[in-house]
């Protein structure tokens, strides 16, 4: 061990074997050709990691997922650093070593086998970097001695496809019948609605019909970007005229049902430069999501502030306050605290944000404050230089 290598860390061990004792170690298993033919058999990724977690042998199927022909460029490396995680270079320890670390199935199921000397099975969701596709997986790990030395197997599930199954049955079983059965009952009622009610019951009827569209929409619009083929239409959007439509959208909506929902006032001359469906969408799932963390009673707050000459923020605030363990893992791909086959929401607010309109998605969460997700975006040009104005009250992330 290099002790020139020992860094601080929030969770695992940040030591990491040097390049000799990497060279003996893959050389060792190099040797072991059964290990090669049974491993090239496979169809899913293995991976043979030291008591450091660094990789030491990887089977055919790794290299093809990354795109690489040789092992030489992963030897070494930890299992976050291969797969681009957004948080495995946050600290100078690498892969394992932030806060956000202890949250990771992959760790802790490596961690764990480790100490337990046992297989460990876990599910792991990877948010990468460089607009990669976030990743679904189930880690199996498990000790395994070679020669005079014991090392850990990981094998990879990819269960994308899966978790992706369980939010569209939840969507079409669950939410979509919910707002389906509403408005059968609506429909039904209106033979025999006083003649001066009929406008409001049709109002009614629209509204529910519209959100079970949207629902739809959504759902096919997030497999169009994250497979990159949406092509967002940047326009100049009147941010009076959103918080408008929000507010015709949610007031009746069943999620907002026994809340409160403020929107602030803005300048009726304020813009962004963005895509409008998509900001909906985004901002749709932010009102959400403060909605259903809020209890009866509570009020959720829309908020739109200047930052400077470039960019303005959009934000929801609500009372709540989020774990810490919530707050590490609420833009992973499938989180939710919500049950199985939910999660997408979170998700998709970062993915729109950051991949699609130019800007960046975020939150805060304290007690005495509760929690504010924002959105930072391009303010319109003909916004530029104006005066600042301020309307939100809460300060996020300043």
């Amino acid at each position: 061990m290099n002790n020139k290598n020992v860094q601080p860390t929030s969770f695992a061990p940040a030591e990491r074997a040097d390049q000799k004792e990497l060279r003996l170690m893959a050389g060792d298993l190099a040797k072991v050709s059964l290990l090669q033919e049974l491993y090239a058999a496979l169809e899913i990724i293995i991976l043979i990691l030291n008591r450091q977690r660094q990789i030491i042998f990887a089977n055919k199927r790794l290299l093809e997922f990354l795109g690489i022909n040789s092992l030489d460029a992963v030897i070494g490396q930890r299992f976050g650093e291969v797969f681009d995680c957004v948080h495995a270079c946050e600290e100078k320890g690498g892969c394992g070593t932030t806060e956000f670390c202890s949250q990771c199935g992959a760790i802790n199921a490596i961690i764990k086998s480790q100490s337990s000397n046992q297989k460990i099975v876990q599910e792991c969701r990877i948010l990468r970097k460089h607009d990669k596709e976030a990743l679904d997986i189930k880690i199996s790990a498990s000790p395994i001695i070679i020669g005079d030395k014991v090392y850990t197997i990981l094998a990879m599930e990819d269960i994308g496809d899966k978790k992706r199954r369980r939010v569209l049955e939840r969507l079409f079983f669950h939410d979509i019948m919910n707002s389906a059965v509403g408005v059968r009952a609506l429909s039904e009622l209106l033979p025999n609605v006083p003649e001066p009610e009929v406008p409001e019951v049709g109002r009614m009827i629209n509204t529910g019909a519209n959100s079970m569209v949207m629902e739809i929409d959504s759902q096919k619009e997030l497999a169009a970007i994250e497979s990159n083929e949406l092509i967002p239409k940047f326009a100049e959007v009147n941010i009076a005229k959103l918080f408008e439509t929000i507010d015709a959208i949610y007031k009746n909506h069943g999620v907002a049902k026994g809340k409160h929902l403020i929107i602030h006032p803005v300048d009726p001359q304020l813009s962004v430069h963005t895509d409008a469906t998509l900001l909906g969408r985004v901002l749709g799932n932010m009102i959400k999501n403060a909605c259903e963390a809020s209890a009866p009673g509570e009020t959720v707050t829309i908020g739109f502030e200047h930052l400077d000459d470039k960019e303005a923020r959009l934000s929801v605030h609500n009372p709540a306050v989020m774990p810490r363990e919530v707050q590490l893992q609420i833009f992973q791909r499938s989180f939710s605290t919500k049950g199985e086959g939910r999660g997408l929401g979170t998700y998709s607010i970062k993915l729109i944000t950051e991949r699609y309109l130019k800007g960046k998605a975020d939150f805060t969460s304290a007690p005495e404050k509760g929690t504010v997700f924002y959105i930072n975006l391009p303010i319109a040009a003909t916004q530029k230089n104006q005066p600042r104005i301020d309307t939100d009250s809460h300060g996020a992330g300043k």
